[in-house]
């Protein structure tokens, strides 16, 4: 989930269709990356772009979290198709530079299917989405950009609640082929929690160890 002023998107990943770039994107935002960070590009019928972590966020990255923002994703390309709601992966004209950024489509574009990596779609924000996609802009270089700083205020990870909708409708194959997906998207942040869930214990056991009486 990612907060701004706005409101709330909820965004569901694809980790058969992405499975690498899914596992990225999730452990950037276990780390916070996206905290503080903004939707540093917004073209209306087009793209709202999340800010690479390493330059789009108020406060320094400390060490772990650079160590997962400098790491770059192969492109994992596919036959899904970009449409309003889809979430891809920005990326340099090499097809593995693939980073932190990524864009949530305003519109259809067909000229980016199976040159930029579909990893998820949005399931729920179209009020907040609309609104982000009214904000003043400003036409700089390329890039379509707001005046003021669109910023991510939080993010969070939710169990559950609806999937499929009308967002992003025909971007794999149907409700169905969505539904399977947004299924093994949360079983494998489960996984993810767990596991980090079964690290807290050890690493508590072991502040024990070394430091007795606290």
């Amino acid at each position: 989930m990612l907060q701004t002023k706005f409101g709330d998107l909820e965004l569901g990943f694809f980790p058969d269709v992405a499975p690498e770039t899914t596992a990225h994107i999730l452990e950037a935002f276990r780390l916070g990356l996206y905290d503080g960070n903004e939707f540093f590009r917004v073209d209306r019928g087009f793209v709202a772009q999340l800010q690479d972590a390493r330059s789009g966020r108020t406060v320094p990255l400390n060490q772990e979290q650079a160590e997962v923002a400098n790491v770059q994703v192969r492109g994992e390309f596919s036959d899904l198709r970009h449409v309003r709601g889809t979430l891809s992966m920005a990326r340099y004209d090499d097809p593995n530079s693939a980073t932190t950024s990524f864009s949530v489509l305003l519109g259809d574009a067909p000229h980016l299917d199976g040159q930029y990596a579909v990893f998820g779609r949005m399931t729920a924000g179209e009020e907040t989405l609309a609104k982000l996609e009214a904000v003043q802009t400003r036409k700089e270089g390329i890039f379509v950009m707001p005046k003021e700083r669109v910023s991510v205020i939080s993010t969070y990870f939710r169990h559950g609640g609806e999937t499929g909708g009308g967002v992003g409708a025909g971007a794999g194959a149907g409700a169905e082929g969505d539904a399977e997906r947004a299924r093994k998207a949360e079983d494998a942040l489960k996984d993810m929690e767990e596991r980090y869930r079964a690290q807290e214990v050890e690493l508590q056991k072991v502040r024990a160890k070394c430091l007795p009486g606290r």
